[in-house]
């Protein structure tokens, strides 16, 4: 018998607009949508690149624990940045996060319907996934 699909939501406008959810969660593997760095109001909590991308890897750290899931269940990224200039400040945050955990990952350049966000992650995950020496 197949497990049942459990979603995970930020109630965000575009979760309900578009219809998705933040994170999904089918038998042992997790997928995160594109996570920007929004607050709890729904708005990009600053113009900075470096707590967007925090604050984005927050919101996901939150939704694959709620699925029950880790960090370390990772497996892969997308980071999506709007500025090449900034691919360097987000690696730097995304090192501080994945660095042990080392997930294949992919970064493109790309425009967002919102101009203020300047960065956007997703991610897919393994439960059990975690390396060997864990």
């Amino acid at each position: 018998m197949t497990e049942p699909r459990q979603q995970y939501s930020t109630r965000t406008k575009y979760e309900f607009q578009f219809g998705y959810s933040r994170a999904v969660r089918q038998g042992n593997v997790i997928r995160v949508a594109g996570t920007a760095g929004l607050g709890e109001n729904g708005q990009v909590v600053s113009d900075d690149v470096v707590e967007q991308a925090r604050r984005a890897l927050e919101i996901m750290r939150d939704a694959i624990e709620k699925l029950g899931g880790t960090m370390s269940d990772v497996i892969m990224t997308r980071v999506y940045v709007s500025d090449v200039l900034n691919i360097d400040r987000v690696a730097v945050i995304h090192g501080e996060v994945f660095r042990d955990i080392r997930p294949a990952s992919s970064i493109v350049k790309v425009e967002f319907i919102d101009p203020r966000i300047q960065v956007e992650i997703e991610a897919e995950a393994i439960l059990g996934g975690k390396l060997e020496n864990e």
